[in-house]
């Protein structure tokens, strides 16, 4: 077996792994990761920007490192690197998980349950949810639904087609550091810098992908292809993100709803552009924008397989 064929199957089986299984519910690697990227930021941590590159660096470059050794550990063995592919695969991945949080909230706002809503929002986003209302609530899940849909699917498929392994690795420990240190508090807003900049980069073609798949797959929630384009098109640079604006504004398009507004986090509010036109999103579009969420990501792992299979061959 061809390695560039064990990737390619192994992607397709990790994704099948997470869409039957989800996410382990007990001893996740990607938490573990995050336990550690912890304990190096209580050893690194300094209010400046370098100490927060090199944290970036080390964060990020061992598990590249990992799974460049374990690349060539499995190299003469595709059988091995298969599973090794898929088991990384399963392990970025997060789309089951997504879509279930999504449709959990809309389960709570359904029947009007808000202070349940509340108390779940933290499992998508990092707002503040004290003072949310049932509009506010959904608005804030589906926002969450589309960027993620990038962030959890779409980007770690790209970087695993484009190379493998490694790919998938450094693409989740970054977009954990960038979860982790990546905003703009007091503590955070020089060392978490590079954390930042370097998840904006890995997520710029990815974020595209999505928006271009939410596009195609717009009719999947009885959207219209021309007018998600077309919402995309006007709105996708408003939003302060380069990259969270193209998944939130095809989205809107695709769902004919309004996002955008006025954002409370925890000691900081942002007011943001507004996307898209019609009414608020409620449970209704929260349902629709989970649908879509799991469209988009089997379009991008067949096309993450063909790019695995197409991708030049290595030299030995």
């Amino acid at each position: 077996m061809d390695m560039r064929v064990a990737d390619a199957a192994g992607l397709l089986a990790g994704y099948g792994l997470d869409a039957l299984l989800g996410d382990p519910r007990r001893f996740h690697p990607v938490a573990g990761f995050g336990t550690l990227a912890q304990r190096l930021e209580n050893q690194l941590y300094r209010d400046d920007r370098r100490a927060g590159a090199a944290y970036t660096l080390i964060a990020v470059g061992i598990p590249a490192a990992l799974g460049i050794a374990a690349n060539r550990a499995t190299k003469d063995r595709p059988a091995a690197h298969f599973l090794l592919t898929a088991a990384a695969t399963w392990t970025v991945l997060g789309g089951r998980t997504l879509r279930g949080e999504g449709r959990r909230m809309a389960g709570y706002l359904k029947a009007g349950d808000v202070p349940a809503a509340r108390n779940r929002l933290g499992y998508l986003c990092g707002r503040d949810p004290a003072q949310l209302d049932e509009a506010e609530l959904a608005r804030a899940t589906v926002e969450s639904v589309a960027e993620n849909t990038s962030d959890a699917v779409v980007a770690p498929l790209w970087w695993g087609a484009v190379a493998g392994v490694p790919g998938l690795l450094a693409y989740r420990a970054a977009n954990t550091l960038d979860a982790m240190v990546g905003h703009r508090s007091d503590r955070y807003a020089r060392f978490g810098t590079a954390a930042a900049r370097l998840d904006d980069l890995l997520n710029l073609a990815p974020a595209r992908l999505t928006a271009l798949l939410t596009v195609a797959a717009a009719p999947r929630v009885r959207g219209r292809r021309a007018e998600t384009m077309r919402v995309w098109r006007r709105d996708r640079n408003d939003h302060p993100s380069p990259n969270a604006g193209q998944c939130e504004s095809a989205m809107a398009g695709a769902l004919g709803v309004r996002l955008g507004g006025r954002n409370v986090y925890f000691g900081r509010t942002e007011s943001r552009p507004f996307l898209g036109d019609g009414p608020r999103p409620d449970a209704r579009h929260i349902n629709r924008a989970a649908k879509l969420s799991g469209t988009v990501g089997v379009a991008a792992v067949a096309l993450a397989a063909a790019g695995a299979l197409l991708r030049p061959r290595r030299r030995p």
